[in-house]
């Protein structure tokens, strides 16, 4: 991975790009180094997405709430102020939200399996 110097990010001023869900659309404003991905993301109302994921992630809530689906039908809800964290390969899951949410997902190599 890349060193990254100290630096300060402005949300609005990174365009979001539109990822259409199954149901509904995420925004995704992403800030891409060698290795990690950082990203601010907006579900839609309605949002369910289109895959099942095997990647790891930390992802926190900040507005809003949402169910992570897991392929064996258990389910999570995490609201405003919950973060769940997974290393790759280890679930396989996707998210839905019915009101709407806003997230900060970050994931990278640090959450490869070795």
């Amino acid at each position: 991975m890349s060193h990254i110097d100290f630096q300060t990010i402005d949300w609005s001023k990174i365009e979001p790009t539109e990822h259409p869900g199954e149901t509904g659309t995420a925004f995704w404003r992403t800030l891409q180094y060698d290795g990690l991905r950082v990203r601010m993301v907006e579900y839609s109302a309605g949002y369910l997405a289109d895959h099942w994921c095997k990647k790891g992630h930390i992802l926190h809530c900040l507005e809003g709430e949402f169910i992570s689906e897991m392929i064996d039908g258990e389910n999570f809800v995490l609201t405003k102020g919950m973060t769940y964290i997974v290393s790759d390969e280890l679930s396989t899951h996707r998210s839905y939200s019915r009101n709407g949410v806003k997230l900060l997902i970050i994931d990278g190599d640090f959450l490869k399996l070795t």
